[in-house]
């Protein structure tokens, strides 16, 4: 079983990465939290992976922090989520927050994520509660470790000039994102407007 890799960069996409190791592609399936957190192509990486077999195949499933790894293996472990649905399910929210709104029965918060209708959340709630710590997250501040670049960089995976990229990011931060999901996210929202990269 692959539980941790370290090797190249070679491709990202927000769904998946392509990690060369020792000459060896590894194509693993990522949530968008790892793929905020990804450095450019090119560069070396260690992502922490779970093995899955799946109709005869294997699956890599890969994360850039511990703490979404192990949310992860216990969302897999709630009746009725498999690693597909785990893995879409951080994308919509972090490790931390999830842990948040289990402890506190916010169904609210929950429902909001993709794919997760009421009694999934139901199910969340009562059999999460007390395993998830918040306090595994660690969360930047804003103007700390250098968020901006590192949502310009996510930018720039995708293909969009740095100049393009620089401009929709200081929009998304002038209208008082903070975190770097956020900031991405606004972006991307605002780039897909002609014209508009640089309007919240």
């Amino acid at each position: 079983m692959i539980g941790r890799l370290r090797g190249v960069l070679a491709e990202k996409l927000p769904g998946e990465v392509l990690l060369d190791v020792g000459g060896v592609g590894y194509q693993a399936l990522i949530s968008l939290q790892t793929f905020y957190a990804l450095p450019p192509q090119g560069e070396r990486v260690e992502l922490f992976v779970v093995t899955n077999l799946r109709e005869n195949a294997l699956e890599l499933f890969a994360f850039a922090a511990r703490e979404e790894k192990a949310a992860f293996n216990l969302l897999r472990g709630v009746t009725g989520i498999g690693p597909r649905l785990a893995l879409a399910l951080l994308s919509g929210i972090a490790p931390a927050e999830l842990a948040k709104a289990v402890a506190a029965s916010d169904f609210v918060r929950l429902v909001a994520i993709p794919g997760i209708g009421r009694k999934t959340a139901e199910r969340l709630v009562v059999e999460l509660r007390g395993k998830l710590a918040p306090e595994t997250d660690s969360p930047r501040r804003p103007g700390e470790g250098g968020i901006d670049e590192d949502a310009v960089s996510a930018l720039l995976g995708l293909g969009y000039k740095r100049s393009e990229a620089e401009k929709a990011v200081r929009g998304a931060r002038s209208a008082g994102e903070a975190t770097l999901e956020n900031l991405i996210r606004r972006a991307l929202t605002a780039m897909a407007a002609p014209g508009a990269a640089a309007k919240g």
